[in-house]
């Protein structure tokens, strides 16, 4: 190394406190971030499990719900951008509020996106199995082959072999983790697009469900009956949203990856919102919103909207949709294994962890302890709830919104703290490093609090409780003071880190 390189990477990490970590670096541009962000959020799975739900809360107001949960997301992305141009790096969430924060809140946020990411990609791994015994009924014709996955043992086996076959692609590097996205994600977004299409002329031919004129009240979010009806919709549509972040925790793979990540984070988002209306605005046009029948109100359809529709609107290319829902779960399954992974290895790369989850896989410059760790611990979550209880394993998922909020809020707030110096600096830094994560971050602690009193009744998810407290309450807190049990044994075992040694504050 020349006197000069030292001398300068000598000062970058003074400087930021930051290093490389051994991932293939250039390997993603723009276009390949952006589909590996769209594939996270998985929006053929995400729509066919939410528009049911949503429409139940808000009606026709469908639309305004989901651009309400759109403003939060885009206000945070904006945060995590200037985060990302300051300080590319694979911990994200954990490195970037261990800067603005210090270590121990750090830690904290890097254990809600891995608690949140491990919980969701058990249960995309479950939606993945039972798709893909729908798919080989309604290939094969015979409808009791769908019930296959009703058999806890077989059910198990399978959600393990797709878990295995997700973290061994991931494995492999963000090349072969692209190579498998572009084709996955296409075929989503083609056959969500043929559906859109199709409910559309269904309605212009006069032979919809429900036709429904499109009304600019659709897009009014004041026209909600109640505020709890709101919450609820804002809460649903903030977590569809869910996963774009997946762009930042790419960024020292990225080419130019000061600015590619958030420009991919950004692109990711409105894409994704462009998506969801075109297809609400195609549901609500064809069903309705009434409870009989094929209305997007009934709650029969509320489980699957997809699964209900397809036919009716596609006709004997319904099993095109059942095709894309598998290949959404499953492209999410895979993608979504990205942030886990390099939180894990950069929590491992800066001490907060054992050093094992720092290592990279000498072949595919990818964090190789970490995948596996984290697919291991997917698979265990997965065989623990389902064989203690299928409530536990739905009331973590609800539950998981909290996680999504908690880190999240205190990602953008590290923003907001982090860059306060240069806050009133000019027009462009008052708004995106101060204003725009400030509420942004400050919408979604409100969300996490307000998650977290109302899950303390029993009635809410499932029904189940602990002592009189509902169980997606005791799910939640608990993964949470799990981070703090486990954040404390680090803290024995690596002093260093929780010191400010490793990750120092500030500049």
């Amino acid at each position: 190394m020349s006197t000069e390189h030292a001398a300068a990477k000598t000062s970058h990490d003074t400087h930021a406190g930051l290093s490389a970590k051994g991932l293939k670096a250039g390997s993603v541009g723009l276009i390949g971030a952006v589909v590996i962000g769209v594939s996270c959020i998985a929006p053929a799975y995400t729509l066919t499990a939410a528009l049911g739900p949503t429409v139940a809360e808000v009606g026709v107001q469908l639309p305004a719900i989901f651009l309400v949960g759109f403003i939060p997301m885009l206000l945070v992305a904006f945060g995590y951008r200037e985060l990302n141009n300051a300080m590319p790096d694979a911990g994200t969430s954990f490195t970037w509020a261990s800067r603005a924060f210090g270590p121990w809140i750090g830690w904290m946020g890097g254990w809600g996106l891995i608690a949140a990411t491990i919980i969701v990609l058990s249960n995309l791994a479950a939606v993945a199995v039972d798709f893909f015994y729908l798919m080989l009924a309604q290939l094969l014709g015979n409808p009791e082959l769908a019930d296959l996955t009703l058999n806890l043992p077989l059910n198990i086996a399978t959600t393990l072999v797709f878990i295995a076959l997700a973290c061994w692609i991931s494995y492999r590097g963000m090349e072969t983790t692209k190579g498998v996205q572009y084709v996955l994600v296409a075929f989503q977004l083609f056959v969500l697009g043929w559906f859109a299409v199709a409910a559309f002329s269904h309605v212009a031919n006069g032979t919809a469900f429900d036709a429904t004129a499109i009304s600019p009240e659709w897009f009014n979010p004041f026209a909600v009956e109640s505020f709890s009806a709101f919450a609820a919709g804002v809460s649903l549509s903030i977590f569809i949203y869910w996963g774009w972040d997946v762009t930042l925790t790419m960024n020292e793979e990225t080419r130019n990856p000061e600015k590619t990540p958030g420009r991919a984070a950004t692109v990711t988002v409105l894409v994704i919102v462009i998506i969801y209306m075109t297809v609400a605005l195609a549901t609500l046009a064809y069903a309705g919103v009434g409870e009989e029948g094929l209305g997007a109100g009934n709650p029969d359809n509320q489980g699957s909207i997809f699964a209900v529709l397809a036919g009716p609107v596609m006709g004997p290319f319904a099993i095109l949709m059942s095709l894309s829902i598998l290949s959404s779960s499953a492209a999410s399954l895979q993608s979504t294994f990205v942030s886990p992974a390099r939180t894990l290895l950069a929590m491992g790369h800066y001490k907060a962890l054992p050093t094992q989850f720092g290592r990279i896989s000498p072949t595919f410059k990818s964090p190789s302890y970490a995948t596996i760790a984290a697919a291991i611990a997917a698979a265990g979550f997965y065989v623990i709830t389902r064989t203690t209880s299928e409530n536990a394993l739905w009331d973590t998922i609800t539950a998981l919104g909290m996680m999504i909020c908690f880190y999240y809020g205190i990602t953008a707030l590290a923003c907001v703290w982090f860059f306060r110096s240069e806050a009133f600096s000019g027009a462009r830094a008052f708004f995106f490093k101060f204003l725009a994560p400030l509420l942004g971050g400050v919408i979604l602690l409100v969300m996490f609090f307000k998650t977290a009193y109302d899950s303390m009744d029993p009635a809410y998810g499932s029904g189940s409780s602990v002592g009189g407290v509902g169980l997606v309450f005791v799910l939640g807190m608990g993964v949470i003071l799990l981070g703090v049990v486990l954040m404390l044994i680090m803290y024995k075992l690596r002093p260093e880190f929780f010191k400010g040694k490793v990750l120092p504050k500030g500049y």
